[in-house]
């Protein structure tokens, strides 16, 4: 979990460095090298279509955070249980759930050769985290993979508005990677101000749902609480 943690401070840090010259630049107190007609370069302040395009740019950023965060603490879960070598009949029964849900869609052609002992293999032969969400994470889809996994989803609804701002920034995302809306129609519907506070939510929602999941790792509660230790 701490490989987590370290990777989403850093993205965090390279989140936060790009709203800081995007606000410089649109502020004006930044400004850009230009090209005069003469060929000499030139400082000039950024138009209002260049602004509109980084502040959706910004939105690429923000859902590349959001999906890797998460990615990547799913998995922290899966490389913590076969770290351990829990069993598969330890496990809490929405874990055994993905677990054969994983397995069943490969092929045993690509999976016979990783099971030396089935009870304790068949947890991660079947686990893929290419394919964990797929360019659709949402608070929806956070809060019903903690369900599935049993990690707690509550968070400081005053400082993460739990996540409300997700959607939108998928949506946005989607829109730009699919070409169907431009960089300038998606950055004119949003003030800089208004990134900036969903920005801060966004972040630290996360940062409340990474500690979540690493509360839920260290009280082990992936496991099958009705089973009694030796």
């Amino acid at each position: 979990m701490q490989t987590v943690l370290l990777d989403f401070h850093t993205r965090v840090q390279e989140v936060n460095q790009y709203f800081e010259f995007m606000e410089m630049l649109i502020q004006e107190t930044t400004k850009s090298p230009m090209s005069a007609d003469n060929g000499e370069q030139k400082i000039t302040a950024i138009d209002s279509r260049l602004a509109k395009i980084l502040k959706a740019n910004a939105f690429l950023l923000l859902y590349n955070l959001v999906e890797s965060t998460m990615r990547n603490a799913i998995e922290a879960i899966f490389a913590e249980i076969s770290s351990k070598k829990i069993s598969f009949n330890s496990l809490r029964t929405e874990i055994k759930k993905i677990v054969i849900y994983n397995f069943k869609n490969r092929s045993p052609d690509k999976v016979h050769s990783k099971i030396k002992d089935i009870s304790l293999d068949i947890i991660t032969a079947g686990f893929n985290s290419r394919e964990l969400f797929s360019g659709n994470v949402t608070r929806k889809v956070i809060t019903e993979t903690a369900r599935n996994y049993g990690f707690s989803f509550d968070t400081d609804y005053s400082k993460t508005k739990h996540g409300e701002h997700l959607e939108d920034i998928m949506d946005h995302r989607n829109d730009l990677a699919h070409g169907n809306k431009s960089f300038a129609e998606v950055g004119q519907k949003v003030s800089i101000e208004d990134l900036l506070k969903v920005k801060e939510e966004v972040i630290e929602y996360l940062q409340q749902i990474l500690q979540n999941i690493q509360d839920y790792l260290e009280k082990q509660e992936y496991l099958d609480k009705s089973i009694q230790s030796p």
